[in-house]
């Protein structure tokens, strides 16, 4: 069996990304948060270090216009893009389901070097789930590389709710996901699934054994947390993630 993937987001800093290797991470995921403000020194910094280990770096950009995602990673050079914009199920959401996936053919065409990783949004545990989870990858499988699961902010109903962290991207939630619901993909999919969504070093083996993923990933529960015990964005807790990377390998 492969040794699974771990993966910890949001790393901004290179001194940070340098701890994270040493800690045994794999895959070191930045984010960009604007098309606008798309250069910034210290994830160009934070990816440069990465190249030079025997980790992999990932980048999420929080848009996804084709040229701007091309000049990013013309400019950046990672590993890996991470795509996790919200997915619109049904009929409706078919014309930007279709405009995504053709935004990633792009991607593999221009960048052959450069694997693509999809969210997949699935509702938290214990929510009514309304969201057609096999059949949304079905239609990325064939232009990715990775699947990720993220937990999607549903109403009552189990329909996504307006009221995601980001607004039109899945991610960053800190509520694990429905890990039957994962496990099903996992189960269908032909393509590497990353476990994500809440995960800590206390619930990670557990997820581990029910999703059997070919990956796990952490951002919200392994983050530093404020006076108040809220956690801070783009700032890591490296105990919390040497304990997170002792756990998996201990479970795997």
């Amino acid at each position: 069996m492969s040794k699974l993937i771990i993966q910890v987001y949001e790393i901004q800093d290179p001194r940070e990304a340098e701890a994270m290797v040493a800690l045994g991470v794999d895959h070191v995921g930045s984010v960009v948060l604007s098309e606008a403000e798309w250069k910034v020194p210290s994830v160009k910094e934070t990816v440069d270090v990465v190249r030079n280990t025997p980790a992999k770096s990932s980048i999420i950009p929080l848009f996804n216009t084709p040229d701007a995602v091309y000049r990013l990673l013309d400019y950046y050079l990672p590993h890996i893009v991470h795509f996790c914009e919200m997915l619109p199920p049904g009929e409706e959401g078919r014309a930007e389901r279709e405009r995504l996936v053709a935004l990633q053919q792009g991607v593999r065409e221009r960048f052959p070097g450069v694997a693509v990783m999809r969210s997949v949004p699935i509702p938290a545990a214990g929510s009514a789930n309304a969201f057609p989870v096999l059949a949304v990858a079905r239609e990325f499988e064939p232009v990715s590389d990775f699947f990720l699961t993220d937990t999607l902010i549903t109403n009552p109903a189990g329909a996504a709710h307006g009221d995601q962290p980001v607004a039109g991207f899945v991610g960053i939630t800190g509520i694990t996901c429905d890990w039957g619901a994962a496990a099903e993909l996992v189960r269908g999919s032909r393509v590497p699934v990353i476990l994500a969504g809440g995960l800590s070093p206390e619930n990670v083996a557990a997820g581990m054994r029910q999703v059997r993923p070919a990956g796990v990933d952490t951002c919200t529960a392994t983050n530093a947390v404020d006076s108040t015990g809220r956690p801070v964005r783009f700032r890591k807790d490296p105990e919390k993630v040497r304990r997170f990377v002792e756990e998996v390998r201990r479970a795997g």
